[in-house]
């Protein structure tokens, strides 16, 4: 998370926006979004923690390999003295979000309550399917400079 914010300067994650790895290659650009606020700031809480782990050890992979996490369909509100607060109400039943990977990635996704939350989990419905490599005007690509630069590491890096 701290390259995706860095690069990008944003505090938040919504459509046309990508999520980085620390080497500036782009994992997963966000191509289309009807909440339009995901949280990369507040981390998860210690249950979400404990499943990542259980699910990083099936690929043989431990804590070193924990990487800061998204909370998709969530939004923090930060005050001017930097405390975080949840805010309710952020998306809807029905709400989406759709991720391309740019890359070979692991994905782990996590329906444990928000750490600033105090609501339970709710369902999901995730699909995978093959889409096309994204073209040279692809708005991901274009919404800031970096995140061109960004496309062209991660295809030298796989030429």
């Amino acid at each position: 998370m701290p390259d995706t914010l860095k690069a990008q300067h944003i505090a938040r994650l919504t459509k046309d926006f990508v999520l980085y790895s620390d080497m500036g290659r782009i994992l997963c650009s966000i191509t289309a979004d009807s909440v339009g606020w995901h949280d990369p700031l507040a981390g998860c809480s210690s249950a979400g923690r404990d499943s990542f782990l259980i699910e990083l050890e099936k690929w043989g992979l431990g804590p070193r390999d924990l990487v800061a996490n998204v909370n998709f369909f969530s939004r923090i509100d930060v005050a001017n003295d930097g405390g975080m607060s949840y805010h309710e109400g952020n998306s809807d039943a029905g709400s989406f979000i759709e991720l391309r990977a740019e890359m070979n990635v692991l994905t782990i996704l996590n329906t444990c309550s928000h750490p600033l939350a105090e609501h339970g989990a709710k369902p999901v419905h995730v699909a995978v399917r093959k889409v096309a490599p994204p073209a040279e005007d692809d708005a991901c690509r274009l919404s800031r400079p970096e995140n061109g630069r960004g496309f062209i590491l991660t295809g030298r890096y796989f030429a």
